[in-house]
């Protein structure tokens, strides 16, 4: 059973969603972490996710998605992106 926090509705429909950086800090500022957001973004649509429209804020995202298994799509995102981020924020030593 996958145990997810996510609660898809209708698994064939598409999903308002949106993102927020703990604490509203803006990341996105930067070029380089939006270009994370969109190469994971990217990335996941080669894997099946329907991106119909997204939008990219200093502190959060808005994304309309669509997918056979959007649950695990979104867990996936969120991991990999957070992941990246904070590899490049602690690289280029930005507080």
């Amino acid at each position: 059973m996958d145990r997810s926090r996510y609660k898809i509705t209708d698994q064939h429909a598409p999903h308002f969603v949106t993102f927020t950086v703990l604490h509203w800090i803006p990341v996105f500022t930067r070029p380089e972490t939006a270009n994370i957001l969109l190469e994971s973004l990217k990335f996941l649509s080669k894997e099946g996710l329907k991106i119909i429209v997204f939008v990219i804020l200093e502190n959060h995202t808005h994304l309309i998605l669509q997918s056979d298994n959007l649950s695990k799509d979104i867990m996936r995102f969120k991991a990999h992106t957070a992941k990246q981020i904070l590899q490049y924020l602690s690289q280029n030593n930005i507080k």
